[in-house]
């Protein structure tokens, strides 16, 4: 159904533009002027042809105009204020060469363990509009690939990019979260005047610490400190797992089986004393599980303000009309002041 934001408020008024059939109608009948309108005496058996019509025209034309802008033609605008306010998130990928491991599927294929997040990791930033997002990589040594940002499109094209051999091997879960913690630490806690709801890390790994400066329990300590919950996802199966093999050109040429050596007790650590949930990811269904579960915990709701803007006519309607009406006027005194000379019949 079309919904014009066009409306006229008081209606109503049109009846008034039964008048002008009225008048014409009762001049037709009366030869003694009335002051219904002015100068309507001088529409007294309007001519249907010749300048007589003109008079009458402009103030039909002129009263319909007044009795519109009565009504009061107006546009009413729903406009909605959305006042939110987010998170600061950053994820902390591990770019290990055990993410190369195998142990997930995309229907009956194989794939890797980086294969397998990047989409889950996709999605959950396209379903947090609100929130500023930044990525943190870590293996050997961690390092930034986006600071916190609401430009998620620019920030899905990095992640997309992401792949293993980025960074130096290892697993330096402890710089990793520390460099994440830091890159909260820079960011603004007040936007538009109003404090932020908070922050907190997403923490996603394979391994076990083996690497870095800082060890997990101080970065563990810092987050503490700074009130940041760290939620962390321990991916892959346990046991052996197949990781492929590559020459120096960087084609496969096989596989070989490897023992996954996830440290569960440090993620579990880390996520309890910061407040955080830790989550284990041994397929596709179950990381899509963790990130929809911290999605869950850490989502605002919008709450929006919706009003009417509305913008009157009145005076578009209204100020055309008296001008008609005025015409109307003049153009009965110049009638008068300069009378047709009389014709007279042939006898």
């Amino acid at each position: 159904m079309f919904n014009s934001p066009y409306i006229f408020k008081d209606p109503l008024w049109f009846f008034a533009l039964l008048i002008i059939p009225a008048i014409i109608f009762l001049r037709s009948r009366r030869t003694v002027s009335v002051l219904i309108v002015p100068f309507a005496s001088s529409w007294h058996r309007v001519s249907l042809t010749g300048p007589s019509r003109i008079p009458a025209i402009l103030a039909a034309l002129g009263l319909t105009l007044v009795i519109a802008g009565l009504a009061r033609p107006q546009k009413v605008e729903d406009r909605r204020e959305v006042r939110t306010q987010g998170y600061d998130l950053i994820l902390a990928i591990d770019l290990s060469t055990s993410m190369l491991s195998e142990d997930f599927t995309e229907g009956s294929t194989p794939v890797n363990r980086l294969q397998a997040i990047k989409p889950v990791i996709q999605a959950f930033i396209n379903d947090r509009p609100s929130d500023r997002i930044g990525v943190v990589l870590f293996a050997g040594r961690a390092y930034t690939l986006a600071p916190l940002t609401f430009d998620h499109d620019w920030l899905a094209r990095q992640v997309e990019q992401i792949k293993i051999g980025l960074v130096e091997d290892g697993t330096a879960i402890g710089d990793g979260l520390g460099v994440a913690l830091t890159r909260l630490e820079q960011s603004e806690r007040t936007e538009d005047g109003q404090k932020r709801q908070g922050a907190f890390v997403i923490l996603l790994t394979d391994g076990a610490n083996n690497r870095g400066t800082l060890t997990p329990q101080q970065a563990t300590a810092i987050a503490k400190e700074r009130h940041v919950p760290v939620y962390t996802i321990g991916a892959g199966k346990e046991g052996w797992v197949p990781v492929p093999v590559f020459d120096n050109n960087g084609n496969r040429i096989g596989a070989r089986r490897a023992i996954s050596d996830l440290d569960e007790e440090t993620l579990r650590t880390i996520a309890r004393e910061t407040g955080g949930n830790y989550f284990r990811a041994r397929d596709n269904s179950t990381i899509k599980s963790a990130f929809a579960a911290i999605d869950r915990a850490k989502k605002i709701e919008f709450q929006a303000k919706s009003y009417l803007v509305t913008t009157e006519y009145f005076f578009w309607f209204a100020a055309p009309g008296a001008v008609l009406l005025l015409l109307a006027a003049l153009a009965v005194r110049t009638a008068r002041r300069n009378p047709q000379p009389a014709i007279s019949n042939p006898q």
